[in-house]
């Protein structure tokens, strides 16, 4: 087995081969090991909150609007802050993972939050 370089996300130095790709067991990262440390940040997308902030993972954000949740009858309101997002690729344009206190795992759209 050939030694694998650490996790470019969260340097876990436990990473595996799948196919192609190296996965890190911690994060769930992959990328191709074979193509440079310049290649990792060229395609890498960028998404912006409701003001035009560019948002990362483990950033705590605000919602600026209330928003509806199924089976909630009140919720989620505006200024709720929410912490530890992690970026996707979503559906939708759903593409921050999170959990929001009350209500537990969600998905939000970046239009909706500011970063805080």
């Amino acid at each position: 087995m050939e030694n694998l370089p650490p996790c470019p996300e969260c340097a876990c130095e436990y990473t595996y081969e799948m196919n192609s790709l190296a996965v890190c067991p911690e994060c769930a990262h992959e990328w191709n090991p074979e193509s440079g440390a310049e290649d990792a940040g060229a395609g890498e997308r960028v998404v912006k909150d409701a003001v035009g902030n560019v948002l990362r993972d483990g950033d705590t954000v605000v919602v600026v609007k209330t928003l509806k949740v199924k089976g909630s009858p009140s919720g989620i309101k505006a200024g709720t802050k929410v912490r530890n997002i992690r970026l996707i690729d979503g559906v939708d344009g759903h593409d921050i993972d999170c959990k929001v206190e009350g209500f537990g795992a969600m998905r939000l759209k970046s239009g909706v939050v500011k970063k805080g």
